[in-house]
């Protein structure tokens, strides 16, 4: 089992991140998000992030095609896609993660065409039954609401791929809190 820390927006929280056990890193490339970071920025500083770390580019509703590019121009491994992307409309070339709000989207669970499902609450830093992981076949990461007082149950209960937190972890958005950090992933890898 994997940790990714998302909503990273700087170099200090990623390597913090990385030195407390992170095996993934997520950079919102959506500018609505507080946690919002510019592709030109990370590019400056993304290659002192060790290479056996995975870098994951969240997109919302964005072309493949600017995907691909930013993928490229800043040397992510992965694509996590958080929006209402269909099948049809997915980047080529890259690994790719697919976000489910399983509140609202239990019914596309089963086949979309990627590596991973991504499994969210309803909602920003909401969990959601967890029990709903249990018919999923593909790689889930869990997300939603996961923090370093609940992750250990949550890990315990669904044995996920992965497990990933952004606003569990934050001093404020888009700042993350180092000890916080540390703590939620010494938890989540507990029992691995």
């Amino acid at each position: 089992m994997f940790v990714k820390i998302c909503g990273i927006t700087n170099k200090e929280d990623a390597l913090a991140a990385v030195d407390a056990g992170a095996r993934a890193l997520g950079f919102i490339f959506y500018p609505k998000s507080p946690r919002y970071v510019a592709p030109e920025s990370l590019s400056t500083w993304l290659s002192d992030v060790p290479a056996e770390i995975w870098k994951v580019g969240v997109f919302v509703d964005e072309a493949p095609e600017t995907i691909e590019q930013i993928c490229r121009q800043t040397g992510l491994d992965i694509a996590q896609l958080h929006g209402q992307e269909t099948p049809d409309r997915h980047p080529r070339g890259l690994r790719v993660w697919k976000a489910i709000r399983v509140a609202a989207d239990t019914n596309r669970i089963a086949d979309y065409p990627a590596e991973a499902l991504l499994l969210d609450g309803p909602g920003s830093g909401q969990t959601f039954d967890w029990s709903l992981t249990a018919t999923v076949t593909k790689p889930v990461i869990l997300a939603g609401g996961l923090t370093p007082e609940n992750v250990q149950a949550a890990v315990e209960q669904t044995r996920p791929w992965g497990v990933d937190t952004a606003s569990g972890v934050e001093a404020s958005p888009g700042r993350k809190d180092h000890a916080r950090m540390k703590r939620f992933i010494q938890a989540a890898l507990i029992n691995s």
